[in-house]
């Protein structure tokens, strides 16, 4: 059941975020995205905010399910992702794809050495490429990926604290 609900919420983010780059967002720019605020002064197109999560997910998804199913999802995540967003089909299917197979390549090498560091470099290594091949494929240019790459980061921050804290408090 985990595992479903993990691999469901991981495919769920690809859709979700391809729509949430059109449609939300704090400024929408004519024939571009739809941005929100990552820091001050640093702005990133809104679907971030569901692919920071995906990130995260997959690496959850690997902890419950394994390697095999995330492989799995990975493929299915970019059939779908060209499948529902015809507008951004190959930047978000190439990035998705690229970025996805980096942070389980990445995450899968240091998991068994510390989780939370796993997850860190793992989501580092995963947003600057999803952020760098996403940009140029989809809008011409590198412009948006620093406020990219830095929402991506706070997810992986985010789940790399709940790891460890979670883990210090489960007694040996």
């Amino acid at each position: 059941m985990r595992r479903t609900l993990l691999a469901a919420a991981f495919l769920a983010c690809i859709p979700a975020a391809n729509y949430l780059i059109g449609h939300v967002g704090t400024v929408c720019m004519p024939a571009g995205p739809c941005l929100i605020p990552v820091f001050p002064g640093v702005m990133a197109p809104s679907g971030v905010l569901l692919i920071g999560a995906a990130l995260a997910l997959r690496d959850a998804l690997q902890e419950a399910a394994g390697r095999g199913m995330v492989l799995g999802c990975i493929l299915a995540g970019a059939t779908l992702s060209l499948g529902l967003s015809p507008a951004l089909a190959t930047a978000s299917a190439a990035a998705f794809l690229l970025s996805e197979l980096l942070d389980f390549a990445v995450y899968d090498r240091l998991r068994s050495r510390s989780l939370p560091w796993a997850v860190l470099a793992s989501g580092l290594a995963g947003s600057l490429a999803d952020s760098l091949l996403f940009s140029v494929l989809a809008f011409g240019s590198a412009k948006w990926a620093p406020g990219l790459i830095l929402a991506k980061l706070y997810a992986s921050a985010g789940f790399a604290a709940w790891l460890t804290v979670r883990r210090r408090s489960i007694p040996n």
